[in-house]
């Protein structure tokens, strides 16, 4: 994408209050070296962006170095988001028979890693879908159970692929999860948080209350 265009995207987010953050591009730079990444960082936070994805679903990285990752991004002014997830080689276009053949990683290991990405300053973590809903032959709503009660709601944020998935953490979790969608997903996605649509087993049952909560936080 042309830079006058990306930047005229991000100023438009902006304008609107709306934090804009990269995806998972720093994959693939990680693989030419020190001195790229640096360059990529530098460039990410001058076009505007205000959040740095950084992942690692088709690269080995070691934690150490991850975290020294999410003390550059923070030392720029960027707020870093790792991705955490329990499947090797997620994403692009892999089946769910070659992933399966993968195996996954533990779920404490990944709760581990995430909180020491908190305990670093990074803003939120971002939880891989694969292994999970995605590519699976059977979801692994236990593992979403494990890190939400390990880590709670309000900084992690689920990947979230397709409108059968994001239903079923918000019955689950409630309105207020965190989800990643696709842009073609955002409308029918809020439609749901607020009540105004729903499938038949949630249509009418998406609520919220505040109470005082809202009043304390106010005052």
């Amino acid at each position: 994408m042309p830079k006058p265009a990306l930047t005229e995207i991000i100023d438009l987010a902006h304008r609107y209050n709306v934090l804009v953050s990269t995806g998972g591009f720093i994959e693939h730079v990680l693989t030419q070296g020190p001195e790229a990444v640096h360059r990529y960082i530098q460039e990410c936070r001058e076009v505007g962006f205000d959040i740095l994805e950084i992942s690692s679903g088709f690269i080995t990285i070691p934690t150490d170095d991850w975290l020294c990752l999410v003390e550059r991004v923070q030392k720029v002014g960027l707020k870093a988001k790792p991705e955490v997830g329990i499947q090797f080689g997620a994403g692009g276009a892999s089946e769910a028979s070659e992933l399966e053949a993968e195996g996954t990683r533990d779920v404490g290991w990944a709760i581990g890693q995430a909180r020491r990405f908190l305990e670093a300053g990074a803003s939120m973590i971002m939880i891989e879908s694969e292994g999970i809903t995605e590519n699976v032959k059977t979801w692994r709503t236990d593992a979403a159970a494990k890190i939400i009660d390990a880590l709670g709601l309000e900084q992690v944020m689920f990947e979230a692929a397709d409108p059968e998935v994001f239903a079923w953490y918000i019955k689950n979790y409630g309105a207020e999860v965190n989800l990643f969608v696709d842009h073609s997903q955002i409308v029918q996605l809020e439609c749901l948080r607020s009540g105004l649509w729903g499938t038949k087993s949630l249509w009418g049952r998406v609520v919220t209350y505040k109470g005082e909560r809202d009043k304390e936080r106010a005052g």
